[in-house]
Protein backbone atom coordinates (compact mmCIF):
# COMPACT_ATOMS: atom_id res chain seq x y z
CA UNK A 1 0.00 0.00 0.00
CA UNK A 2 1.28 3.48 -0.84
CA UNK A 3 -0.89 5.73 1.43
CA UNK A 4 0.10 9.03 1.73
CA UNK A 5 3.21 8.83 -0.52
CA UNK A 6 2.82 11.85 -2.81
CA UNK A 7 5.04 12.33 -6.32
CA UNK A 8 6.43 9.82 -8.87
CA UNK A 9 9.90 7.65 -8.37
CA UNK A 10 10.58 9.02 -11.84
CA UNK A 11 12.91 5.49 -11.44
CA UNK A 12 15.83 7.15 -9.77
CA UNK A 13 16.82 7.52 -6.48
CA UNK A 14 16.05 10.05 -4.15
CA UNK A 15 19.65 12.27 -4.58
CA UNK A 16 19.06 11.70 -8.05
CA UNK A 17 15.24 12.59 -8.76
CA UNK A 18 16.05 15.89 -6.63
CA UNK A 19 19.17 17.02 -8.87
CA UNK A 20 16.58 16.41 -11.66
CA UNK A 21 14.01 18.06 -10.74
CA UNK A 22 16.22 21.28 -9.51
CA UNK A 23 17.93 21.54 -13.03
CA UNK A 24 14.40 21.24 -14.81
CA UNK A 25 12.74 23.86 -11.86
CA UNK A 26 15.80 26.23 -12.95
CA UNK A 27 15.82 25.71 -16.69
CA UNK A 28 11.59 26.23 -16.49
CA UNK A 29 12.44 29.66 -14.93
CA UNK A 30 15.49 31.06 -16.94
CA UNK A 31 13.90 29.85 -20.88
CA UNK A 32 10.22 30.16 -19.37
CA UNK A 33 8.96 27.36 -21.32
CA UNK A 34 11.31 23.43 -21.67
CA UNK A 35 9.55 20.35 -23.42
CA UNK A 36 10.03 17.35 -21.41
CA UNK A 37 7.61 13.93 -20.43
CA UNK A 38 4.29 14.37 -18.84
CA UNK A 39 5.45 12.68 -15.82
CA UNK A 40 8.34 14.86 -15.00
CA UNK A 41 6.42 18.13 -16.02
CA UNK A 42 3.86 16.87 -13.24
CA UNK A 43 6.82 16.70 -10.80
CA UNK A 44 7.85 19.49 -11.28
CA UNK A 45 5.15 21.79 -11.70
CA UNK A 46 4.38 22.41 -7.44
CA UNK A 47 8.32 23.14 -7.07
CA UNK A 48 8.01 25.82 -9.94
CA UNK A 49 4.90 27.28 -8.29
CA UNK A 50 6.07 27.24 -4.40
CA UNK A 51 9.72 28.81 -6.13
CA UNK A 52 7.24 31.41 -7.82
CA UNK A 53 5.50 32.11 -4.56
CA UNK A 54 8.69 32.58 -2.44
CA UNK A 55 9.94 35.04 -5.41
CA UNK A 56 6.76 37.38 -5.34
CA UNK A 57 8.22 38.36 -1.65
CA UNK A 58 11.31 39.75 -3.03
CA UNK A 59 13.12 39.89 0.18
CA UNK A 60 16.68 38.41 1.50
CA UNK A 61 15.05 35.40 2.71
CA UNK A 62 13.41 34.40 -0.16
CA UNK A 63 16.70 34.95 -2.11
CA UNK A 64 18.39 32.82 -0.10
CA UNK A 65 15.27 30.30 -0.09
CA UNK A 66 15.34 30.00 -4.02
CA UNK A 67 19.39 29.81 -3.61
CA UNK A 68 19.13 26.80 -1.75
CA UNK A 69 17.04 25.24 -4.51
CA UNK A 70 18.15 26.86 -7.84
CA UNK A 71 21.35 25.82 -9.53
CA UNK A 72 22.04 29.77 -11.04
CA UNK A 73 22.24 32.57 -9.61
CA UNK A 74 20.80 33.89 -12.99
CA UNK A 75 17.86 32.07 -12.51
CA UNK A 76 17.20 33.26 -9.07
CA UNK A 77 17.76 37.16 -10.13
CA UNK A 78 14.99 36.24 -12.96
CA UNK A 79 12.92 35.28 -10.34
CA UNK A 80 12.71 38.07 -7.95
CA UNK A 81 13.31 40.60 -10.61
CA UNK A 82 11.00 39.48 -13.78
CA UNK A 83 8.73 36.66 -12.04
CA UNK A 84 7.62 37.83 -9.09
CA UNK A 85 6.48 41.14 -10.25
CA UNK A 86 4.75 39.60 -13.01
CA UNK A 87 2.70 37.60 -10.81
CA UNK A 88 2.05 39.95 -7.66
CA UNK A 89 -1.50 39.89 -8.66
CA UNK A 90 -1.79 36.52 -9.01
CA UNK A 91 -2.63 33.82 -6.17
CA UNK A 92 -1.21 30.65 -7.53
CA UNK A 93 -1.31 28.64 -10.83
CA UNK A 94 1.57 30.10 -13.02
CA UNK A 95 2.27 26.97 -15.15
CA UNK A 96 0.38 25.05 -17.93
CA UNK A 97 1.33 21.91 -19.04
CA UNK A 98 0.66 21.73 -23.03
CA UNK A 99 0.23 18.03 -24.94
CA UNK A 100 2.60 17.88 -27.67
CA UNK A 101 2.44 14.32 -28.56
CA UNK A 102 4.47 11.16 -28.42
CA UNK A 103 8.68 10.94 -28.77
CA UNK A 104 9.51 8.73 -31.99
CA UNK A 105 11.77 6.26 -30.74
CA UNK A 106 10.02 4.86 -27.01
CA UNK A 107 6.46 6.99 -27.64
CA UNK A 108 6.71 8.81 -24.02
CA UNK A 109 4.11 11.62 -23.96
CA UNK A 110 5.72 15.03 -24.95
CA UNK A 111 4.56 18.17 -23.25
CA UNK A 112 5.51 21.85 -22.58
CA UNK A 113 5.38 23.49 -19.42
CA UNK A 114 5.54 27.25 -19.11
CA UNK A 115 4.60 30.45 -17.38
CA UNK A 116 1.19 31.59 -17.94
Amino acid sequence: MRHRHKGKHLDRNKESREALLRNLATSIIIYEKVKTTKTKAKAVKPLVEKLITTAKKNDLTARRKLLEVLYHKKAVSKALEVLGPRYQERKGGYTRIINLGRRQGDGAEIVQIEFV
